[in-house]
């Protein structure tokens, strides 16, 4: 099997001092990067992804109910849309910017980040515009023939549950690396690992 380690939205907005910050999420930051350095040879591929938003409309809001709506995050271009220095950037082959203009939970929303920008470059206003430009996270996948994706990161109950999901449903063989995510509340991150597990994503505790 050809196996891809997804990194999930190990922004600075979703860090400790952060917009929106998960308390662990510098300390994720930190353990992918030595999980990286030591399990190197257990990835063909690893990617990252961005929420990377110009104008998400609702999603966010003066007055969010932390639900549905948030305070402003991770804007295009911003500091708070870059990852993590504490995560190795060193050892990602592509990343996906995802949430624009809407809403994006999943990583499979996401689509490529221009190969001429580095993952945390300004905004480039005609960015992937053209359709013809767009590869998604599954695009990119499959181009590299990879059936396995293990899957880490922020939030635990958000956006890592979207991205698991969406892979299952892509027809990935699933896995969430548990100790490398960082979830927002405890009580939905057990029903998130509950409903992953119903849905055939396989929970690794180490």
């Amino acid at each position: 099997m050809t196996r891809a380690l997804v990194i999930v939205d190990v922004q600075n907005d979703f860090c400790e001092g952060g917009a929106l910050g998960v308390e662990g999420g510098a300390q994720v930051a930190a353990d992918l990067s030595e999980h990286l350095e030591n399990n190197a040879a257990g990835y063909d591929f690893v990617v990252a992804t961005q929420d990377w938003h110009v104008d998400p409309g609702s999603h966010f809001s003066d007055d969010p109910d932390f639900v549905d709506s948030w305070p402003r995050h991770c804007v295009a271009g911003s500091k708070g849309a870059q990852l993590h220095p504490e995560l190795d950037t060193e050892p990602i082959d592509a990343y996906f910017r995802k949430g624009a203009f809407e809403a994006a939970y999943s990583g499979f929303e996401g689509v490529l980040a221009p190969e001429d920008e580095v993952a945390t470059g300004d905004l480039d206003d005609e960015e992937s515009d053209a359709a013809e430009d767009v590869i998604s996270l599954d695009d990119w996948l499959r181009q590299n023939d990879v059936d396995e994706v293990v899957i880490a990161g922020i939030a635990t109950d958000y956006c890592v549950r979207a991205t698991a999901l969406d892979a299952v449903q892509a027809g990935y063989t699933t896995s969430v690396l548990l100790p490398l995510t960082a979830g927002i509340n405890a009580d939905r991150v057990t029903a998130t690992v509950a409903e992953l597990e119903d849905n055939g994503v396989e929970i690794l505790q180490d």
